[in-house]
């Protein structure tokens, strides 16, 4: 194998890898934690109308991210095919997240056609600089184990994003006087703060691998039909869907527990950490368990503990003890998820390679945005609606036993059903026991042109 696909990669070009995600959790974590208790409790719209939004809104815009893949793959300049998007969405991705929460004080009908076209255009945004991100994994090496530790400090650094957000968000809103002003100049702070992270990301990063035949530009049906040959992109792309709505759903029900089930919001910050912290822990000893058992096994088992953890809530929900306890059991579940899932997908870029010929990273790395996205919506929208089936009104003192009751099986049982589907879809990768071996047929036919 060419070695330069394969050599360690250096420490502050990890880090610099890995703060894209930091960069990229400051909307990301924003809109998956807040934006659903700031639209109903802040804003004052209905929650069946926000989960609506957020459904539609999240699967149009996931559809745009197949088109985002194709132009990454006719991207070329100076600088690479995936980086250059760093570059040029930096400062259109810190203004979009100040237009999601500047609200304006209008009728039903503009407010609601507002937070539409701003929370498409987020979306948007997200994608173009979050899919070329996803893709500088498979352009930085080739080199599974590589990866891997590449996507750690992905995940590690996207945990420092979202705990930033997570945990300091209600207090700046509070400092800058409460209300609409402070959320729009909190998160003003957090779109320039990730300007910044990804033009550091975009300087400190190179992209090394090339197709192992040079291969004129792909048609975007050809390389569509190719993509949908790759059976292990097809499974991430469910799997994808499937956990992102639980990790949306497990980060959107936190403020609505916190007030309603446990009486007092501002235990946000904590559960925040809880879900959050223990994440930075098992990444640190996630590298030797991929090493060991691979990457799919590793996910496997994190699906495990996250179905572990919610019974642990489940045995007292109302007890702050046993809330935190599952929480931190979540976290260590989702640590292996996380911390493999961009990997695979990285190593499925090979298999297309090795089964058609093809090397499209834009439109396989597309899948995870597209599954981040449908997923998260998903999730979001089943929050919205189950809110809404229980009789949820925002902005209340207290709720009706049905609207408590919803907001339990949102926030515990649902998750542990979505866990056991996730269960289901790993067992049937098998890539890990393939991916050497694909590898070096590839370098073979490298080697010999």
């Amino acid at each position: 194998m060419d070695n330069s696909l394969v050599q360690d990669i250096s420490l502050k070009e990890k880090i610099g890898y890995g703060l894209g995600d930091f960069a990229s959790q400051l909307l990301f974590a924003a809109a998956s934690t807040f934006l659903s208790f700031f639209y109903t409790d802040v804003i004052g719209i209905a929650a069946a109308a926000v989960g609506t939004l957020l459904f539609i809104a999240r699967v149009l815009d996931a559809f745009a991210d197949i088109g985002i893949g194709a132009m990454i793959d006719k991207t070329k300049s100076r600088h690479g095919k995936a980086r250059p998007w760093l570059l040029w969405m930096a400062a259109p991705f810190a203004a979009s997240g100040l237009l999601l929460f500047t609200v304006p004080d209008a009728g039903p009908v503009v407010t609601m056609i507002y937070i539409y076209v701003t929370y498409l255009l987020m979306n948007f945004i997200y994608s173009a600089i979050n899919v070329p991100y996803g893709v500088l994994n498979s352009l930085m090496t080739q080199d599974g184990y590589q990866r891997s530790v590449l996507n750690i400090f992905r995940m590690v650094l996207a945990v420092c994003g979202a705990i930033l957000v997570t945990y300091f968000t209600k207090p700046l809103v509070n400092v800058f006087g409460g209300g609409k002003i402070g959320w729009i100049w909190t998160f003003a702070i957090f779109g320039v703060l990730g300007m910044l992270v990804f033009l550091f990301t975009f300087a400190t990063t190179k992209e090394r691998v090339k197709p192992s035949v040079v291969q004129k530009e792909i048609p975007f049906r050809r390389g569509l039909k190719a993509l949908f040959r790759n059976k292990y992109w097809a499974l991430l792309l469910v799997f994808a869907i499937v956990f992102f709505a639980n990790n949306a759903m497990g980060s959107t029900m936190i403020v609505y527990y916190a007030q309603y089930m446990l009486d007092n919001v501002d235990l946000v910050g904590i559960l925040g950490l809880a879900n959050l912290i223990p994440l930075l822990v098992a990444y640190f000893l996630l590298a030797p368990v991929i090493k060991r058992f691979g990457k799919r096994n590793a996910a496997m088992a994190g699906s495990v503990i996250l179905i572990a953890g919610s019974l642990v809530t489940a045995f007292k929900p109302d007890d702050l003890t046993f809330v935190i306890a599952g929480l931190v059991i979540k976290s260590m579940g989702t640590a292996p998820i996380m911390g493999t899932f961009f990997a695979m997908l990285a190593d499925t870029v090979e298999y297309g390679e090795w089964k058609t010929g093809m090397r499209t990273e834009g439109l396989v790395y597309s899948a995870g945005s597209f599954g981040t996205k449908a997923g998260s919506g998903f999730g979001a929208a089943l929050v919205g609606w189950g809110l809404a089936l229980g009789g949820y009104v925002g902005g209340q003192a207290s709720l009706s036993a049905s609207a408590l009751a919803s907001i339990q099986m949102l926030f515990i049982y649902v998750p542990i059903l979505l866990s056991v589907l996730q269960l289901v879809i790993l067992w049937f990768y098998r890539l890990d026991k393939q991916y050497n071996q694909i590898v070096k047929d590839l370098q073979t036919v490298r080697s010999d042109i």
